[in-house]
């Protein structure tokens, strides 16, 4: 064991690999059920759309438009959740056999997101007035206040099913959760069939069926983690789940100082999103469903770096939990590779083939679809442009929630998304002839800058001594 390693402690540390090569290997063991898991867990959204696309254009606006508001509240929920990550990942790194910490992190972690479920419905059911003062169209808002109600329910247990997967890749326990993930989707992608079109004796109940359905499938999928995590042996001795009901304050205190300003930078990068679905809006219901589409198909592909960046964020903080800095490096050079490379198994084929990919989503048949498909041809490669940027930038990102710098952050993407990137996306959407299509240069702009702010940080977290960063 080198200096790196060497803590004066009486714990035992976890041991790292000693070469880039093992590390690279260690992470793809990791990372690779993680982003396949993030991969299928976000098609429900692509079913859910290209199910919605059936019905019209103005209930795929509609789902666009309730999304905004929903994921602004998944995003606050999200930061508790993710702060399991570093907080488990560094206790085991600084003593592989705690398990006091992290079962206090993951149950404290579980009550935030259930305390939040009051909030939730109240600011839900603001969604149509909110939506009816931004001007937007009457029948899309009134669709969306209905369609992100049949959501709110299910909402707290789709973040308490985050918070016990970060539990579980902190274990190194990637591959059944890929199993129980997959299995939540089959559920949700039947339910969405039979209650949005009315199968098997079922009411026929569009965009408020998606919601129902999604609800339903979080609600099982928590239950399904509860399961595994008591009967699995090496996961049952953490009793996660014993004496749930007890408070332990100082350590919610520390899930939400950790936890909150994760979930300002997860806001600022997800609200300028969103933002722009009102941005399209005011310029057409057509434009709106088009960018809902396309922006699909790149949340789509952001699911491969994400699940990647998520590993490298625990191989991180084991390393920082041992103050081992060599390991460190080569758990950020690692990551960032991975996710560049996995982003671009999605991204070539959108240049390649942006027609194809918007038949997936538009049955050609109807002649209204026409419209929405050509601003999706159109929206797809710039799309694909920044989606190199956007792994980069999650990458670097979750590897400082590793090793729990989260207040930089905030500020760097506070400046990239919104002094930035909104300004551009807003001047060239609504002022320029480049329309709709403006957006994406705004958001192309954004994730540049914050890509380079947050690999600038990574790079001082990782060159600054020990003693200096008041661990």
């Amino acid at each position: 064991m080198d200096h790196h390693q060497a803590i004066s402690s009486s714990n035992e540390t976890s041991s790292f690999p000693q070469s880039w090569g093992e590390e690279l290997s260690i992470l793809l063991k990791l990372g690779l059920p993680m982003a396949a898991t993030q991969l299928i867990q976000f098609s429900v959204y692509f079913f859910d759309t290209v199910m919605i696309a059936r019905i019209s254009p103005v209930d795929v606006a509609a789902a666009a438009l309730g999304s905004v508001i929903y994921f602004l509240l998944w995003m606050i929920g999200s930061g508790p959740a993710m702060a399991v990550t570093p907080l488990v990942s560094q206790a085991l790194g600084e003593n592989k056999d705690d398990l006091k910490n992290p079962r206090r992190s993951v149950r404290m972690s579980i009550w935030v997101c259930f305390l939040m479920l009051p909030i939730v419905l109240a600011c839900l059911f603001l969604t149509e007035p909110m939506a009816l003062r931004l001007g937007q169209d009457p029948d899309v808002a009134r669709k969306a206040q209905a369609y992100v109600l049949a959501l709110a329910l299910g909402l707290p247990f789709a973040l308490a099913v985050m918070a016990l997967r970060n539990f579980l890749a902190a274990l190194g326990k990637t591959g059944f959760p890929l199993v129980l993930v997959t299995i939540i989707t089959v559920i949700n992608i039947g339910l969405n069939y039979i209650l949005i079109f009315g199968k098997f004796g079922a009411p026929r109940l569009e965009l408020v069926g998606a919601g129902i359905a999604s609800s339903l499938s979080y609600i099982i999928g928590f239950f399904l983690f509860v399961v595994y995590i008591q009967s699995n042996k090496h996961t049952k001795v953490y009793n996660v789940f014993k004496r749930l009901y007890q408070p332990d304050w100082s350590r919610f205190k520390e899930i939400l100082a950790l936890g909150f300003p994760i979930s300002i930078t997860t806001i600022f990068e997800g609200a300028l999103f969103n933002a722009l679905v009102i941005i399209t809006g005011i310029i057409g219901v057509m434009q709106q469903a088009a960018y809902q589409i396309a922006l699909n198909v790149v949340a789509l592909a952001f699911m491969l770096p994400w699940g990647m960046a998520m590993a490298g964020s625990v191989r991180i903080g084991l390393a920082r939990g041992a103050k081992n800095r060599l390991a460190e490096k080569r758990a950020s050079s690692t990551t960032l590779i991975s996710c560049v490379l996995t982003i671009s198994l999605i991204a070539v084929p959108v240049v390649l083939f942006p027609e194809q990919i918007s038949r997936l989503y538009l049955s050609p048949e109807k002649a209204e679809n026409a419209i929405v498909a050509q601003f999706v041809i159109g929206f797809l490669p710039l799309a694909a442009a920044f989606m190199l940027f956007d792994a980069a930038q999650v990458g670097a990102n979750q590897l400082l929630r590793g090793l729990k710098d989260v207040k930089a952050p905030i500020f760097i993407t506070g400046v990239s998304y919104w002094l930035i990137g909104f300004p551009i996306a807003f001047y060239l959407a609504l002022h320029t002839e480049l329309g709709a299509n403006g957006v994406w240069f705004g958001l192309m702009a954004g994730l540049f800058c914050a890509a380079i702010g947050l690999g600038t940080r990574l790079l001082w977290q990782l060159s600054t001594p020990y003693q200096d960063l008041n661990l």
